[in-house]
């Protein structure tokens, strides 16, 4: 088989550099996927990209596609052929259509009988008569959101395109593509090498380009920027700070990387960190050089996208653009603190939290009140954990979070030290926002636990109340992140909390808030421009009365339930066995945890199987029973063998039962449970559940009833049949 190795680029103005990688895979796929589909053989695949480029090299491309076989199925036996024997029209004009003689037609049969096929074959496509097709096709199937066009040309793409190499082998292929003739002719980088190149080989492209300082092969081009980022780290004695979306970021802004050692003046490094290097990383795409210890230097390493002959230059322009940045956080700090968090927390009171939820000070009241109250059942300070509260929203008043909103919590951290705060309650403000983001860690101290669970309680309970659940895509106060971090922080900081209780206490705190709070009805009923809005509102809380208020919070609870089935998917758990823990009554989240590892480990036991189909059994005969199930099991009405046995072997199962589920070990309990398995069996081969004697077939319910109350005293193990 003839092979030949493919080489495709594109080559455009910059494209965006955080959609740069989607695109060229998307573009190396499609194209080799547009050949298998055409049945061509081909090795290896290597998808290149640069700022400036979109290019595929694909090893071993066959020549040709193999001989093309075509089935076309025709009528039916029974109307191509008459009673005779003979063909029918309707046989002839399939042939006719068909270029093939009745006799060269095949039959093969089907589930409605047998039919009449004419098979054909033609040689296969050249790859080069092909290729024109499969590259249009891949471009126009590219993820591009906003297409644009350029000068007076109809096209469409993500930026203007200037060449296309296309080369099979050492031939170029005819083609065209977005109003682009191929050729062999690629560009080096746009200052050092800007005229055209020739790629003689799809072998010779990398290494062309590389001689044209550009590095074309993204893992190249990654490398050789934090190779040169640790040496310039390396020259001052400090550590290269190169967090991972950075360094993706800033190798597809450059198709030469130079690294440049800068500085700023050590004065800024009184400002909090976190706003410097933000200012660097997201603003400047620049990579902070910290000390040993790990605290931020002085010192930064800029990329270039060119070897500059006065480097001294391009080092003296990106001190310079920081520097104005810099000097605004400082501003802005020190500004901060002659305020004080004490004053900045007393100034939320005039700042909106939503219309019907008060304002900024009302909800720092409420999440105090809840924080104390965690904090006391956990056997923590609950001193602290209100006053970590009552100053967690007071940066929101701040300059500095006014400029950088990430600093959000960080900002509150700092001011609370400066305060003379505790460093608990310090760090606690900064923690209450963790997790952050998808993947981040929850908060490292108890103390910041208690404060992100009970703020995240307090915005659930509000967004619900408020009727702000999400719909669809629309979720403004991400009740949807704030209920997966709070169940994240029960689990996995191992809070043995009733879930209902925490959510009942966080509805009713908002509730009874709302309902006293006249002087901010009045306000909010004076600023409103749907006049009645409020008082409506009000009187639909007050509408709630016990089991209402019951029903709210337990919403609120399966809300976060349901966001717990990912995460736990994710830890390799199914959705059966989820469901089998989430249908009994929830104590815990880190209870939860628990019962889901046992039900998983007891799906794999040999007898699951056939215990989760009998206690799917029990319960559908308990189900659709017109009889009651008798109050308890009366030993005397026991009348067959193996109903005798089986309660004999549920009593002393319970007796073994209690200290384990008292323990919480649920893999023993479900371990001895399993032990029933035979006397089960036979009970269900051997006796009728549904006697003539009412007595007994009361009974015989209450026995059933029994059986399935002992399986489901960890999960609902008839989900598992």
């Amino acid at each position: 088989m003839n092979t030949q190795a493919l080489l495709i680029e594109l080559g455009t103005e910059e494209l965006p550099p955080k959609a740069l990688p989607e695109l060229a895979e998307a573009f190396a796929h499609g194209i080799a996927d547009g050949l298998r589909k055409r049945g061509l053989a081909i090795g290896t695949v290597q998808t290149l990209y640069a700022p400036r480029r979109l290019a595929v090299r694909i090893d071993g491309v066959q020549s040709e596609q193999p001989a093309q076989h075509a089935e076309v199925f025709g009528p039916y036996v029974n109307i191509a052929l008459d009673a005779n024997g003979e063909p029918t029209p309707a046989l002839r004009a399939f042939a006719q259509k068909n270029a093939l003689a009745i006799d060269d037609l095949a039959r093969i049969s089907d589930a409605k009988g047998e039919r009449f096929v004419a098979r054909s074959a033609r040689p296969g496509s050249l790859t080069l008569e092909l290729l024109p097709e499969i590259v249009n096709e891949s471009v126009k199937s590219l993820p591009i959101p906003k297409p644009m066009r350029w000068g007076s040309r109809d096209t469409q793409f993500v930026r203007p395109v200037h060449w296309l190499v296309a080369l099979y082998g050492n031939a170029v292929v005819p083609m065209s593509v977005l109003g682009l003739k191929a050729g062999r002719a690629t560009r080096g980088h746009r200052f050092h090498a800007p005229e055209a190149a020739d790629i003689a080989h799809p072998e010779n492209y990398v290494g062309t380009l590389r001689g044209k300082q550009v590095l074309v092969d993204p893992a190249e081009r990654r490398q050789r920027i934090a190779d040169q980022i640790g040496r310039a780290a390396a020259s001052v004695g400090k550590q290269a700070d190169i967090p991972e979306d950075l360094l993706s970021e800033v190798n597809c802004l450059v198709e030469w990387p130079a690294a440049i050692l800068c500085q700023f003046e050590p004065a800024f490094l009184r400002v909090p960190h976190e706003a410097l290097v933000s200012t660097m990383q997201a603003n400047q795409k620049f990579f902070p050089l910290r000390e040993a210890d790990g605290t931020l230097s002085e010192y930064f390493v800029g990329i270039a996208n060119i070897d500059s002959k006065d480097p001294a230059q391009i080092k003296q322009g990106y001190e310079r653009v920081i520097r104005p940045r810099f000097a605004d956080a400082a501003f802005f700090y020190d500004e901060d603190l002659k305020q004080g968090i004490v004053a900045m927390a007393e100034g939320l009171a005039s700042v909106t939290y939503q219309q019907k939820l008060g304002s900024y000070a009302d909800k720092t009241a409420r999440i105090a009140a809840l924080a104390e109250s965690i904090a006391r059942d956990a056997g923590l300070n609950s001193g602290q954990a209100g006053r970590a509260a009552a100053l967690s929203k007071a940066d929101l008043q701040s300059r500095m979070v006014g400029e950088f909103p990430e600093l959000q919590g960080i900002a509150g951290r700092y001011y609370a030290k400066a305060a003379g705060e505790p460093e608990a309650v310090a760090v606690a403000i900064d923690e209450a926002y963790q997790p952050r983001f998808a993947g981040d860690a929850i908060a490292a101290s108890k103390l910041g636990q208690v404060l992100a669970i009970a703020e995240r309680l307090d915005t659930l309970a509000g967004g619900f109340a408020a009727g702000l659940k999400p719909t669809g895509n629309k979720d403004p106060f991400a009740l949807r992140r704030n209920a997966l971090g709070l169940a994240r922080t029960l689990l996995e900081g191992g809070f043995d909390l009733r879930l209902d209780q925490l959510l009942g206490k966080a509805y009713l705190n908002v509730f009874e808030y709302c309902m006293t709070s006249a002087e901010q009805q009045a306000a909010a009923e004076a600023v409103s421009d749907k006049p009645g809005f409020w008082k409506k509102w009000l009187a639909e809380l007050e509408a709630l009365q016990g089991d209402d208020h019951v029903d709210r919070y337990l919403e609120i609870q399966q809300f976060i339930l349901d966001r717990l089935r990912g995460y736990f998917a994710d830890k390799g758990y199914s959705e059966r066995h989820f469901d089998a823990v989430n249908a009994v009554a929830l104590e815990s989240l880190p209870d939860f945890a628990k019962r889901l590892a046992a039900i998983a480990e007891f799906a794999g036991m040999p007898e699951a199987e056939a215990l989760a189909a009998a206690n799917k059994r029990a319960a559908n005969i308990l189900r659709k029973s017109a009889d009651e199930a008798a109050d308890s099991v009366n030993p005397a009405l026991l009348q067959e063998p193996a109903e005798q046995e089986l309660w004999q072997a549920l009593q002393a199962v319970e007796s073994a039962l209690a200290p384990m589920l008292k323990s919480r070990d649920y893999i023993g309990v479900l371990r001895s449970l399993a032990g029933l398995r035979a006397p089960v069996d036979a009970f269900f081969e051997g006796v009728m559940v549904n006697a003539e004697d009412p007595k007994v077939r009361g009974n015989r319910l209450a026995l059933l009833q029994v059986l399935t109350d002992q399986f489901n005293a960890v999960g609902d193990i008839s989900l598992l049949a």
